[in-house]
């Protein structure tokens, strides 16, 4: 079945790139702040392209960007969309009537709403959802330069009553928010909902990150500071005010302040669970919303000046009744209580080629420490160092960092990885990462540990024609329950993709992928998994409308040898559900834009299992071997 339920939500990092290339940097006046934006620019080459306009003056054609010392044709390709060269003259000083009256007159509005309609019926809707299986949301967002951002956004997901019963206000989830960024000493203002992220994300972050990721570079996690939360997550967000302000040339100061509700489940006026999906479905997920409330405060002091980064981070916050969620086995030592605080020191230094960050936190118990050391030896390669240490009682409600598991709790690990381009048209990437959990974890008895090691080849002879081969190794330890009682024994995941990309001009591209895992423990028989995916994409000339198919066949023994497939969604979207069994999966993505003020998507997608008659179970059973549905959105820019 398609586990799109956990897919992150990836809607922020996505709309704020398009608002990017709708509102591209101009090199000539970019500041560090805006450059580190970029994932796939490393410090190195952020400190050679600041030099080079220092030294040279303004750039007077995007085609400088190949004089700048470090700068690779890749990286330059990825640039490209984002960035844009502009004469400057000196800039009167910022005034905030100026601001206003030039929002009203160049600002621009966007209107965004989508709908998803199920051919299939869930056995919830017979008694126990509330509403109509149909999704809705609707975006309103206003956008003027990059200094002042303000939207709306409702959503109801499929199954909540809309207007009726616990929503008789219309939509299940209502957001606003306004940002004002870069107004003269006033680097940002958020009002309502926003995100923040700061150091290496082990006090606070809501960014979402790529973890183990394919690509060195964007290992360059950078703290995005205050941000927006434009998305629909219902979950990972704060709701109140942020500021950050400039107290002089190389120091800033953030504070801010947060209340707002949570879903959850209180026994005798305890909170036992937290609820974090959002879905308020049927009457008991109903019973669960907004039943408590949280408040945050805290702040940063940063100090940047030439080479050298340093801030402290520090949170706390308090729910308005005990938190005691039920601590046994893997949980013991989470925390609980009314009350709680993380403090963190970040710190960062540029020395020639290496380039050293990390960040040391503590919490009301344990404490926790990620630091990275990054080298490139000669230009286009790179390699990393990353040391963790999460102690098994640290708690941090609101960290997001690198690691094997999903919090940043319970691990410890050494991590390497390296990327070089050592002969034209090809790239090769390298990690490994040996990591143990002092405590248990779940589905694990005791403490464990394991290996994760990749390979990567990318060969690209031509612009319009790429590949690359990836084989992945994971090693860990599970809970076994045979005749012999509970053992707990090494697991072993190998996986193997093979993808070629071809494209012909504008007209037309295609992507194939082929994917197989095998998976297996000590003394059982393996299981085995495969998919073959392939996608074309093709622009008609003579009208502005562009079709993307994409069609898969897949075959696994079971959950673990389960296969992903990445499809393209709407817009700000990814779509990478999982598949098991034996079956097909086919989309089809029509985008017609009759002009720049208006754009229509619309996707049909089925599901077919050969080897079952029902898909799912409890009240997400579908009777029936076949799953298929309709997505659209509308897009008014005006």
């Amino acid at each position: 079945t398609d586990n799109s339920v956990n897919t992150p939500n990836w809607e922020n990092e996505l709309e704020e790139l398009s608002n990017r290339m709708q509102e591209p940097v101009n090199l000539n006046v970019a500041t560090r702040e805006q450059l580190e934006q970029f994932p796939f620019l490393s410090d190195i080459q952020i400190e050679h392209l600041l030099a080079y306009i220092y030294i040279h003056g303004q750039m007077k054609t995007i085609y400088e960007l190949q004089l700048v010392e470090e700068m690779d044709r890749q990286t330059i390709q990825y640039l490209l969309p984002f960035v844009c060269i502009k004469a400057i003259n000196n800039e009167p000083a910022f005034r905030w009537k100026s601001l206003l009256k030039s929002a009203a007159k160049y600002g621009k509005n966007e209107l965004l709403t989508r709908f998803d309609i199920p051919f299939y019926r869930r056995k919830g809707y017979e008694h126990t959802y509330l509403g109509p299986s149909v999704y809705n949301s609707v975006k309103y967002s206003f956008r003027y330069s990059d200094r002042l951002y303000a939207g709306v956004v409702a959503e109801k997901d499929a199954g909540e009553p809309f207007g009726a019963l616990h929503n008789r206000y219309g939509y299940d989830y209502y957001s606003f928010y306004l940002l004002l960024k870069n107004c003269g000493r006033l680097k940002a203002l958020a009002v309502g909902n926003y995100r923040l992220s700061f150091g290496q994300g082990l006090v606070i972050s809501t960014d979402y990150l790529m973890g183990k990721t394919i690509y060195a570079s964007s290992f360059n996690n950078r703290s995005g500071g205050i941000k927006k939360h434009s998305s629909t997550d219902e979950y990972n967000y704060f709701r109140g005010v942020a500021a950050t302000v400039s107290l002089a040339k190389d120091w800033d100061m953030s504070g801010f302040y947060s209340h707002r509700s949570l879903d959850g489940v209180i026994t005798d006026g305890a909170i036992t669970s937290i609820y974090k999906t959002g879905l308020h479905r049927s009457q008991k997920e109903a019973d669960k919303k907004n039943l408590f409330t949280m408040q945050l405060t805290g702040g940063n002091v940063s100090y940047q000046h030439n080479r050298i980064r340093l801030g402290i981070t520090g949170i706390y916050y308090l729910f308005n009744r005990p938190y005691e969620p039920e601590l046994t086995g893997y949980s013991k030592y989470n925390l609980h209580g009314n009350n709680f605080y993380n403090l963190g020191i970040d710190y960062a230094y540029r020395w020639h080629r290496f380039s050293f960050q990390g960040e040391t936190a503590i919490g009301k118990q344990g404490w926790a420490s990620l630091n990275r050391l990054q080298y490139s030896p000669v230009q286009n390669t790179q390699i990393m160092l990353i040391h963790r240490f999460y102690s098994y009682n640290y708690w941090a409600m609101f960290a997001h960092s690198f690691g094997e598991g999903s919090t940043t709790q319970n691990e410890q690990g050494y991590y390497i990885g390296m990327e070089t381009s050592p002969f034209a048209y090809w790239k090769f990437f390298a990690s490994f990462d040996l990591f143990s959990f002092p405590w248990k974890k779940y589905r694990v008895n005791k403490p464990s540990r394991g290996t994760d090691g990749l390979l990567q080849a990318t060969f690209t002879p031509r612009s319009y024609l790429s590949m690359y081969l990836k084989y992945r190794y994971k090693r860990k330890e599970r809970d076994w329950t045979g005749s012999k009682g509970t053992l707990t024994l090494p697991i072993f995941h190998h996986q193997l993709r093979y993808r070629l990309n071809y494209s012909l001009g504008d007209v037309l591209s295609s992507r194939t992928t082929l994917d197989y895992n095998h998976f297996h423990s000590q003394d059982r028989a393996a299981s085995k998994g495969y998919q073959v995916t392939q996608m074309i994409s093709s622009q008609l000339p003579w009208a502005r409308l562009f079709a993307d198919v994409q069609g898969s066949y897949f075959f696994t023994d079971d959950y673990d040898s389960r296969v992903y497939v990445s499809e393209k969604g709407l817009l700000y979207t990814f779509y990478t559900p999982s598949f098991q069994g034996r079956g097909f999966r086919c989309a089809v993505r029509l985008r017609y834009e009759p002009n720049e003020h208006w754009m229509f998507i619309t996707k049909f997608g089925e599901t077919v299992y050969l080897d079952r008659n029902e898909i799912g179970s409890g009240n997400d059973l579908i009777f029936g071997n076949k799953k298929a549905d309709v997505q659209m959105q509308l897009r008014i820019k005006f």
